[in-house]
């Protein structure tokens, strides 16, 4: 069995997959010392941790440079966040998992936003369809073997009838021939039951206050489960808590 055959499983288990999304070899090790059965960056701590603000500010070299530093140090399967694919026509984007594919990853996440003048707005139906399809048409052509994750963000942004834009997003992810769904920042159980559903595909959900618990979510037909950059954000936190207490006690005593 492949590696990627082994991650396609994965979203077929009883339990979700509880991913771990990682920045550096250093999470990503913590990950697999405790048993995590995959993990999966998460572009926007990449990015933060290079010091660039999130949404493909980073360049996919220095973006690459980072996933394979963390490929050479796990064994546990990587899967990567492609944000809009780092590139602006289907043949770059397609080069761009080609590199992936060939270095190892096994599964990539691309969305249907896109950053306009410094605001993240929703592809019309038309323009995500004709890309996503564009793009697995060159993969199944080039014979690139990847799990394609795909996310919607009707939630994300909050948009009008959410749950209705999303299911029609979703048929477009069935229709094209992607592997997996993925919509960020639904929380409501009723929500995530009605999209499960519906759902042909393993449905993914993030890491946000009012999701869930890991228990409710695989009732309500959940199969994959990822943190996004909220646990960098948090040991950040922490970081920054800790060099406070140093300061005030005048010694290095509360890390100890």
């Amino acid at each position: 069995m492949t590696a990627i055959q082994r991650f396609r499983e994965l979203h077929e288990q009883n339990d979700p997959l509880l991913i771990g999304n990682v920045w550096n070899v250093q999470s990503a090790k913590v990950y697999e010392k405790l048993g995590y059965q995959a993990v999966a960056t998460s572009s926007s701590a990449v990015a933060f941790s290079l010091g660039y603000e999130d949404g493909e500010n980073i360049s996919f070299d220095e973006y690459f440079y980072i996933i394979e530093r963390i490929l050479k140090s796990v064994s546990i399967p990587l899967s990567v966040d492609l944000e809009g694919g780092y590139g602006k026509t289907a043949d770059e984007i397609v080069l761009n998992i080609s590199r992936l594919a060939k270095a190892g990853v096994v599964g990539i996440n691309i969305e249907d936003s896109v950053i306009v003048e410094g605001s993240r707005k929703l592809l019309s139906a038309d323009d995500f369809f004709n890309k996503l399809n564009a793009v697995i048409q060159k993969l199944k052509e080039q014979n690139i073997e990847i799990f394609v994750n795909v996310r919607i963000d009707p939630f994300l942004l909050g948009v009008d009838n959410a749950a209705e834009e999303s299911l029609q997003r979703m048929k477009i992810i069935e229709e094209v021939g992607a592997d997996g769904i993925f919509v960020p920042c639904i929380t409501e159980t009723q929500d995530i039951e009605r999209l499960t559903a519906a759902a042909k595909l393993p449905f993914s959900v993030m890491a946000m206050p009012e999701l869930p618990d890991f228990n409710t979510l695989k009732k309500a037909g959940v199969k994959r489960i990822s943190s996004g950059n909220f646990l960098n954000g948090y040991i950040y936190g922490q970081l920054e808590t800790a060099l406070k207490d140093i300061g005030e006690t005048g010694s290095f005593s509360p890390i100890f």
